[in-house]
């Protein structure tokens, strides 16, 4: 009766040893100039992230989910989009906003509270961050499909962690974008643990890739602490994507530092012991192991980048909290291109 079916298989894409060593045949086209981009860009995402949790402590910045960890998988995906495609965040990839032209003064604002921190710039094609889990995959998945039957030559990428697979929007999404073979690569940050729940409590399926067979197109696991793995994935699937071979899912197996947020406390459920092992496959030690072979490293270039690279960041939070404190109205503009009839309703209650 099933003599027919097809062989169903996952694969893992690894690069970058821990010690620098790469595999030559499966080396991306990057060249130097890319390759010390990538390594600037995922410095700058841990010095935003360490200053963001310390402003949060400080009582500057409201609830902050922290990117500690997971920079590679953020900005080696990020990495592979042209400027004309959508990218579409969960809460955990203000790297990959900054890398596309988000200014990240607006992004303090918006941990701060403020909503004109999602005042997307002109000509940057990222979506707002959504806080809601997993919504976001439906928007990237109806961007595709509109991008298709207008015969656009763009695609969408959507991030979403390991907790997501769990929802319905996950579900609706890739069977939709199967079916429609949508231009849509979705990228899985599984950082092991959604919030409290472990990795193996969230499914029995031996990986999240795989769930992309259920729906009719090709799944791939790879190391998320490689940055040429992750962005040679997703280039690939970009590249598939372009030519209406369909979606990509991407399960980018990684691990989340620091805790879910910083109104969590994961010493109640995580092993120390695990942490520091995850600790020594820092993904930024990797890339720089690597670089230090090829002599693209030296410590005179280390210090003035993080000298140039801190002084922006601080350059930002002194933008974000010179800023006028925003207008109620403020909170009703970001929302739709026009304010819906009830928003309008809403807003002229509060005025009075």
């Amino acid at each position: 009766m099933f003599k027919n079916l097809k062989k169903f298989e996952v694969n893992r894409l690894e690069i970058l040893g821990l010690k620098g060593n790469y595999d030559k045949k499966l080396m991306p086209k990057l060249s130097n100039k890319d390759i010390k981009k990538l390594y600037e860009a995922m410095i700058l995402t841990r010095i935003f992230d360490r200053k963001a949790l310390n402003l949060q402590r400080q009582g500057r910045l409201g609830t902050y989910a922290s990117m500690d960890g997971q920079e590679a998988s953020i900005i080696g995906s990020a990495y592979a989009l042209k400027k004309e495609d959508w990218l579409f965040p969960s809460f955990r990839e203000n790297g990959a906003l900054i890398l596309r032209g988000q200014p990240m003064n607006e992004l303090f604002m918006y941990w701060g509270g403020d909503e004109r921190g999602m005042n997307i710039p002109k000509n940057v094609n990222n979506f707002p961050i959504s806080i809601p889990v997993g919504t976001q995959i439906l928007h990237a998945v109806g961007v595709a499909m509109a991008a298709k039957i207008k015969k656009h030559k763009i695609c969408s990428l959507v991030y979403f962690g390991d907790g997501a697979t769990s929802e319905g929007d996950f579900h609706e999404g890739l069977n939709m974008a199967g079916v429609y073979k949508a231009p849509v690569v979705f990228i899985c940050q599984n950082n092991q643990w959604a919030i409290s729940v472990p990795r193996e409590k969230q499914t029995a399926s031996e990986t999240l890739a795989q769930k992309a067979i259920a729906y009719g197109f090709n799944g791939i696991q790879v190391d998320g602490n490689d940055i040429l793995a992750v962005y040679k994935a997703t280039k690939d699937a970009l590249d598939n994507a372009r030519k209406g071979k369909g979606p990509t899912l991407i399960e980018c197996h990684t691990y989340r530092i620091n805790d879910h947020t910083t109104s969590d406390d994961a010493k109640k459920y995580r092993d120390v012991k695990e942490v520091e092992e995850w600790k020594k496959k820092d993904p930024i030690v990797k890339l720089w192991n690597f670089m230090k072979k090829k002599k693209l490293w030296t410590r005179k270039y280390e210090t003035k980048l993080i000298a140039k690279l801190t002084k922006n960041v601080e350059d930002a939070v002194k933008k974000a909290e010179s800023m006028p404190k925003p207008k109620v109205d403020d909170m009703f503009k970001f929302v739709y291109k026009n304010m819906t009839e009830r928003q309008k309703k809403e807003l002229s209650e509060i005025n009075g």
